[in-house]
């Protein structure tokens, strides 16, 4: 890769000099496939062009048609109604803004042709491999989406990777080593996956407009004509004009975790989701029938069975309403859990803001409150860490790799790239973090437990729904 030479001037004169007019050609129509979108409002993909084709194959492959049943926002719907939007629409966006930056930056740096389809064919792919309801089943079944994309994209069973391989036949390892953060030139592994990449600023602005709340709002347009690439380090950078919209990004995703991600209802209801699943797995795994739909993955799943490839693609969110039928479950303890997520009856949720001293003996208690009210504690008395939420993380700059680092160009007259919190003090400020620990409870035992918790010293009072 190499910085493109300026092209000559156009004359002018002779531009505008209606003497030397040529008479205007009707150019021949582009042949392409157009999404309606919320956040970017049209989305084109060329279908006159063998890359444009390549997208469009995958678009269609029923792999990752799947994402059109996968909640974007997991069970955001819990709090916020508008919360319906979808892995699919969000991925056509992170696609949407690659080809952006793509454009952008090919204006001074030669990309290879191949290295393109790669990383824009990433950039779409990267979330195939999500399980039911976003994160929800990667706590149960203890797995990471991204093993499963990786599978995906290399498995010869998948039509994603027979799309990729009609492309190139090295195209499908190269997608890998993408999402994987392996591939050079490194820097289009991080418009994929870097603390400022196309995925993250797709879905703060997605989930800022389809939840109603307006923090994740930041100038998009403003980073992605500050994006540049240090040659000498292989990473990506943003010049010294860009370093407001940076910090009003960061403060976006602050304000988000804060406000959405970590909402307690949002939590709460994962919190008897994974509940209901838990207890249905145990039982199975004692002999004990739980309904299901028989010869489907989510039977082996209960079964605790290995899940081929094909299994994992074909679980989607309408696989966790099993529970509807669980309601009526024999076990009282499955059948009320079910009832509660159903019927959105959720836990009751407080934060731990105690000195750390004084949260094990409030903890203890309050776990036998719920006891002697009649609930299990392993179910209905559960601590919540931030800890649990795998993908969405604050930026703290920590370890060497450069996708976990913001490098910005500090200053004009003498520029150097330079870490982002080490130039700007309102990103050394949103390092602080915000730790997140609560217990969750139902709300048939919410007055005793405020009574304890009010009792512990130095006790705010953020006990609210």
């Amino acid at each position: 890769m190499r910085m493109r030479q300026p092209q000559s001037a156009v004359n002018l004169a002779t531009f505008f000099n209606p003497q030397s007019a040529i008479p205007c050609a009707r150019l021949p129509r582009v042949s392409e496939r157009i999404y309606r979108d919320p956040v970017h409002n049209i989305i084109r993909l060329r279908t006159d062009t063998r890359e444009g084709r390549l997208m469009i194959s995958l678009v269609d492959a029923p792999e990752f048609q799947r994402l059109r049943r996968i909640k974007q926002l997991g069970l955001a719907l819990f709090t916020y109604q508008g919360a319906e939007h979808s892995r699919f629409t969000h991925s056509l966006g992170v696609l949407h803004l690659i080809t952006r930056v793509l454009d952008k930056l090919s204006e001074s740096y030669q990309i290879d042709e191949e290295d393109r389809a790669a990383a824009r064919a990433a950039a779409l792919l990267h979330d195939i491999g999500h399980g039911s309801f976003s994160h929800v089943f990667e706590h149960v079944l203890g797995f990471h989406h991204e093993t499963w994309t990786v599978r995906a994209v290399l498995d010869e069973s998948t039509e994603i990777n027979q799309v990729l391989r009609d492309y190139s036949p090295r195209l499908p390892q190269r997608v890998a080593e993408i999402i994987e953060g392996k591939f050079r030139p490194a820097f289009l592994a991080q418009l994929v996956s870097s603390q400022l990449d196309c995925d993250r600023m797709d879905y703060l602005l997605r989930d800022s407009l389809m939840t109603g709340a307006k923090y994740g709002i930041f100038d998009l347009e403003w980073i992605i004509n500050a994006l540049a690439v240090d040659e000498e380090h292989d990473r990506l950078y943003v010049t010294a004009r860009g370093l407001y919209a940076v910090e009003e990004y960061l403060q976006a995703r602050y304000y988000m975790f804060r406000q959405v991600y970590f909402h307690r209802t949002l939590r709460s209801a994962e919190v008897v989701l994974r509940a209901v699943l838990r207890r249905a797995l145990e039982l199975t795994a004692a002999g004990e029938r739980v309904w299901c739909a028989p010869g489907t993955a989510f039977e082996k799943v209960l079964n605790r069975q290995s899940l081929s490839i094909t299994d994992h693609l074909e679980m989607d969110d309408s696989d966790v309403f099993h529970l509807k039928q669980w309601q009526r479950a024999d076990d009282a303890l499955l059948a009320d859990l079910a009832r509660r997520f159903i019927g959105r009856r959720l836990f009751k949720a407080i934060d731990l803001d105690m000195p750390a001293d004084a949260r094990a003996d409030f903890l203890a208690a309050a776990r036998s409150s719920t006891a002697r009210a009649g609930f299990d504690p392993g179910y209905y008395f559960i601590e919540d860490h931030a800890g649990d939420v795998p993908y969405y993380n604050y930026y703290t700059a920590q370890g060497t790799d450069a996708r976990a680092h913001i490098y910005v160009e500090d200053g004009y007259a003498r520029p150097r790239v330079r870490e982002i919190s080490e130039v700007s003090e309102a990103v050394r400020g949103l390092q602080q973090g915000y730790e997140l620990h609560r217990v969750c409870f139902p709300p048939e035992v919410k007055s005793e437990i405020y009574a304890l918790y009010h009792g512990t010293p130095s006790a705010a009072t953020k006990t609210g729904d």
